[in-house]
């Protein structure tokens, strides 16, 4: 299943050249066209969707492909309807983060309707009821019960229906709830001993537990919440609208219960057989995120390069005003954290300006202007460790600051910092598998996909970790060939 969806309908033409002419009056005023068309039609239109990355059978992917539940009933009322959909795969509490940003225009990620969510979102009519299981280990022949967990921890999904439950008598049974944010997560926790149990919703513990995730039910199902596809309060109507319509349609005419039946009925037929079969498999979406953590590396090692030279520059200036630029910059990203700024300029500069900020330019600008920040350090202890009579020297033999700077300082200064440069750039590579924190497609992310499938979590972090040591290996002595030659 591809993430953009285009509709089969072509008799409702009228219907599509007024939505594309409500679309291009509010690319004309400046307003988003999903937002600007109101209650009109959404025939035509395109809308960005996110939803969660690790929740099978409802979204994961499958073959590199984002497929599940949600997205086959999104798909299915998308073609009915005639509008388009454009899914970004977050996370969950990243897409409610960016539906709050105006970054998406929807969320279908699993969400339970509650009366705290409805004061912030409108939901559309539930599109699947609920309930919540507790599994243990396979081998755990003691935990047979709620009686069994008094002092114990037990694991839920960040803001789930099932972190909703376990809570709610966590005092009664005298446990403690650990919420995570991924359910291939939950299931190791379990099978380490961190945790005696876990709380999920059924058709999830179901679907993991007939991949091997190796946990069972020890539990009947307690009735939950229900499912609900969710806009921003007062906006979007014509979508929210569009969608009931859908859902009633694929209800009415059997297509909803086939795509229930396709992912709960047989939910093993993707299951990897074997080591080889698991690393065939996923060989070509990790390549794909060793793809993307390189370039988002190079292209942000350039810029840190830029930024590092110039603030490094400032920092040993004579003008106190251009040390305080210099210093402030440092300060700022050296004392912060970087997952912090993949988030403010991701979720909050788009609040705060208006501007639609994408992930590849998020993860650009929290890469390179935190490691820009150590880049101007090591440009500055690069140039104040070359011995100050060499520019001395050059200035007593007539050439001026610039040249002295130029052609003796900053060739030996160059030599100082390589190293430096050369870790500095490993860091920014390995720092680079933050950046799925927003749903930004790298290595570590395509393999949380992979294992948030078929559960088999540590196989696949052998693999992402394996190829993360071939490209560091080949990058640091690429790097270090290139200091020979240039530096001899």
């Amino acid at each position: 299943m591809k993430n953009t969806y285009t509709p089969a309908r072509t008799g409702r033409l009228t219907r599509w050249i007024a939505g594309t002419a409500i679309g291009l009056l509010a690319l004309v005023l400046g307003a988003p066209a999903s937002q600007a068309q109101g209650t009109e039609s959404v025939e035509g239109q395109t809308y960005v969707i996110g939803t969660d990355t690790t929740f099978a059978p409802f979204e994961f992917r499958e073959n590199g492909e984002l497929t599940g539940i949600d997205m086959d009933i999104l798909q299915a009322i998308a073609e009915d309807e005639g509008f388009d959909v454009e899914v970004r795969s977050l996370g969950f509490s990243a897409a409610l983060a960016a539906l709050s940003a105006n970054q998406v225009d929807g969320v279908i990620a699993g969400m339970s309707i509650t009366d705290e969510r409805k004061a912030i979102y409108d939901f559309s009519e539930p599109y699947f009821e609920s309930g919540v299981q507790m599994a243990v280990a396979k081998d755990d022949e003691t935990t047979t019960g709620y009686d069994a967990l008094q002092g114990k921890t037990v694991v839920a999904k960040t803001g789930s229906e099932g972190e909703t439950y376990a809570k709610s008598i966590a005092d009664q049974y005298g446990f403690t709830v650990k919420s995570l944010d991924q359910s291939a997560t939950m299931y190791e926790s379990v099978k380490a001993g961190s945790a005696v149990a876990v709380f999920d919703d059924y058709p999830v513990l179901a679907y993991g537990i007939a991949q091997g995730n190796g946990l069972k039910t020890v539990t009947d199902k307690v009735p939950g919440g229900s499912y609900g596809f969710a806009v921003n309060k007062g906006e979007n109507t014509a979508l929210l609208a569009a969608f009931n319509d859908g859902l009633a349609e694929l209800k009415a005419n059997g297509e909803y219960q086939q795509i229930l039946d396709k992912y709960l009925a047989d939910p093993t037929a993707a299951v990897p057989s074997n080591f080889f079969d698991l690393v065939v498999k996923s060989f070509p979406a990790l390549m794909t995120g060793l793809w993307n953590t390189l370039l988002v590396t190079a292209i942000s090692f350039v810029v840190a390069m830029i930024l590092g030279l110039a603030f490094g520059f400032l920092k040993i200036a004579n003008n106190i005003v251009l040390r305080g630029i210099a210093t402030t910059f440092i300060s700022i990203f050296r004392g912060t954290p970087l997952l912090l700024w993949a988030f403010m300029f991701y979720f909050g500069l788009p609040q705060l300006t208006g501007w639609d900020i994408s992930v590849w330019t998020a993860g650009v600008l929290t890469l390179s202007l935190n490691s820009g920040a150590y880049v101007a350090e090591i440009v500055r202890g690069g140039i104040q460790s070359v011995d100050p009579g060499q520019l001395e020297a050059s200035r007593s033999l007539g050439l001026g600051y610039g040249k002295s700077m130029q052609k003796v300082v900053v060739p030996q200064a160059f030599k100082i910092m390589t190293p430096s440069l050369i870790n500095q750039l490993i860091i920014m590579l390995k720092d680079s598998s933050l950046l799925l924190a927003i749903g930004f497609t790298e290595l570590l992310y395509q393999g949380q996909q992979i294992y948030a499938a078929n559960f088999r979590v540590t196989e696949t972090l052998l693999i992402v970790g394996f190829i993360y040591f071939i490209a560091i290996t080949a990058l640091t002595k690429l790097a270090n060939y290139a200091d020979r030659r240039f530096n001899k």
